[in-house]
């Protein structure tokens, strides 16, 4: 399992961050555990009922404050590094993974305080996208990853894509490493990797470079 063998397993490990899962069936008031429904108004597919998840995210919040309860959406608010540290610098965080044809929207209007899309498609289920942004901001805590300063020349950090990268051999098939990386001169190389950057960012994702024009 994605938490059990990733590097929210060694943040766990390190004891730098928790991670709990919550079975919504135990909330169910049903004869047979059922968490889903016939939407009121007919159509095909099944609805999250209200009355477990009300039940389930009640007992979480009697138990700890949470920054936030995130829900995961196709129509949410797109997920993106800034969001990413954002939610790094919160303590405590709950992951509600739609499911069926999502959430009874009692549950959005009442208890969810962030909604959270990973892209313009949709998900069997929200697990998958409960573990992306997990990932994305439990390596963010200090301490997770090995070097701290990776996480911050990580695409996006500064509104650009990260340049390209290289190491040894410094020659391969004829291929070469540039010359300025081998050169020693830490403030061409730095000069080299922006230039890179900006222009991989117009290249290939260049809606990024006209948006931080406009903030």
């Amino acid at each position: 399992m994605f938490f059990e063998e990733s590097i929210l397993k060694r943040a766990q490990k390190k004891e730098l961050v928790e991670v709990h899962f919550h079975d919504l069936h135990e909330y169910s008031l049903t004869r047979y555990g059922s968490v889903d429904d016939y939407p009121y108004g007919g159509g095909a597919g099944m609805v999250m009922a209200v009355e477990p998840l009300a039940n389930c995210i009640e007992k979480l919040q009697g138990e700890r404050r949470y920054d936030e309860v995130i829900y995961t959406a196709p129509d949410g608010e797109m997920l993106s590094q800034p969001m990413a540290n954002s939610l790094s610098l919160k303590e405590n965080l709950m992951i509600l993974c739609g499911h069926y044809k999502g959430v009874d929207e009692r549950i959005r209007e009442h208890f969810i305080t962030k909604e959270i899309s990973i892209g313009d498609y949709v998900l069997t289920g929200g697990e998958l996208a409960a573990a992306v942004i997990a990932d994305t901001v439990v390596r963010l805590i200090p301490g997770v990853i090995g070097d701290e300063q990776s996480a911050l020349g990580d695409s996006f950090q500064d509104g650009l894509v990260a340049p390209p990268e290289y190491t040894r051999p410094p020659e391969f098939r004829g291929w070469k490493v540039p010359d300025v990386l081998l050169s020693g001169n830490h403030a061409k190389i730095e000069q080299w990797r922006m230039e890179q950057a900006i222009a991989r960012t117009q290249e290939r994702r260049p809606e990024l470079l006209r948006e931080s024009s406009k903030a």
